[in-house]
């Protein structure tokens, strides 16, 4: 039953989506759909737009050649899904392996076309064309931003969640404030892991008050319990500043401060969007980077994630048992013995080894 449903729907989206492609291409019917209604078949638009144009003669017409191809269906004998007699020119034959062949066809093309229709309904019901074209989606709440800093190649106005779908502009540069502010936050804290690694500690002390140089300070989580707590109330002054500097002396624009770096300020006002959507970009690929470094620092003690370095993880328990190989090495995406526990892991040894001799033998056997 359900086959015969699949083919009837798949028949269907096929003739409905060679609908909607042929007129594009060759043209419409010339003369008159409707005499009486003085209707052309030119006047018919293409798509979802000939539902209000066709007559109520026309639909008439339509509904009684659907309810005659259903008839066809309504037949007792015992037969295949989908097969209702006929015998398409060209399609057709008695050779059982070319036969098998194109009903494999008809199927795979039935189930594309259903996919097809739906996107062309959808496209369609959006834009007032088939083909979508996103010109002529005038109606969109996202026109609005679409061409905002950040709307970049490869995936343009890239907002999967639909925080920008109400069109609000008070709440998209609320967001694109703290986009930036994270960003360049993210930035800092992404060089602030890596310069230390490459260029060394600064010389002499961090706080002589309490004997801490600068080399006692760890890179990375491990310092957050090395600094004082005077160092701590600095960082937090330092940052509530940062803060209170943005609430009034400010431009019109989210992250405008009014200040002007060097080396990257500029009149010149595509040059200025250029560096604008960098820094975007690059913030953007910051907050994914210190992430990553801060996940892989709190695994390692390392932000660079040195697998030699996660001496406590329970994998190290089976990391050098048999089956730990190359390319992948100690395999375990489940996490089945991530409790450490050796007797669960020797009964799955167990198993895993009766499963392969059984299996080798049954291979053999074919």
């Amino acid at each position: 039953r359900r086959r015969e449903v699949e083919i009837k729907h798949g028949r269907v989206s096929m003739l409905a989506t060679m609908g909607y492609i042929t007129p594009e291409i060759t043209g419409k019917f010339p003369g008159f759909l409707s005499p009486l209604n003085n209707l052309k078949f030119e006047d018919v638009p293409n798509g979802l737009a000939a539902l209000k144009v066709v007559p109520s003669g026309g639909w008439a017409q339509i509904l009684a050649y659907c309810f005659l191809c259903e008839l066809e269906g309504f037949d007792p004998k015992d037969r295949e899904p989908g097969n209702l007699g006929f015998r398409p020119p060209f399609l057709y034959t008695e050779d059982p392996a070319l036969r098998s062949r194109r009903l494999a066809a008809e199927l795979a093309n039935g189930r594309l076309a259903m996919m097809a229709i739906i996107g062309m309904f959808f496209q369609d019901g959006l834009t007032g064309s088939a083909w979508g074209d996103w010109s002529n989606y005038t109606a969109s709440p996202l026109r609005a931003f679409e061409n905002e800093l950040g709307v970049q190649a490869p995936v343009g106005f890239w907002d999967p969640v639909g925080l920008a779908a109400d069109g609000n502009l008070d709440n998209f540069k609320r967001r694109r404030e703290i986009e930036i502010k994270h960003g360049r936050i993210s930035m800092l804290a992404t060089m602030g892991y890596i310069t230390p690694e490459l260029t060394g500690k600064w010389p002499g002390y961090l706080s002589p008050s309490f004997g801490i140089k600068f080399a006692d300070i760890p890179n990375g989580l491990a310092a957050v319990s090395k600094i004082p707590v005077v160092g701590w109330a600095q960082i937090v002054i330092y940052a509530g500043c940062c803060e209170a500097s943005g609430w009034n002396d400010r431009g019109t624009e989210p992250g405008d401060f009014l200040w002007k770096p060097p080396l990257l300020a500029t009149d010149d006002a595509e040059l200025k969007k250029k560096r604008l959507s960098a820094e975007l970009a690059n913030g953007r690929l910051a907050m994914m980077a210190i992430i990553g470094m801060f996940f892989q620092d709190g695994l390692t003690g390392s932000a660079w994630g040195d697998w030699a370095n996660y001496t406590d993880s329970p994998l190290r328990a089976f990391e050098g048992e048999l089956g730990v190989q190359a390319p992948v090495g100690f395999f375990d995406p489940v996490g089945f013995t991530k409790d450490g526990n050796e007797a669960a892991f020797k009964r799955r040894r167990e198993v895993e080894i009766k499963h392969g001799r059984v299996s080798m033998l049954a291979t053999m056997g074919y």
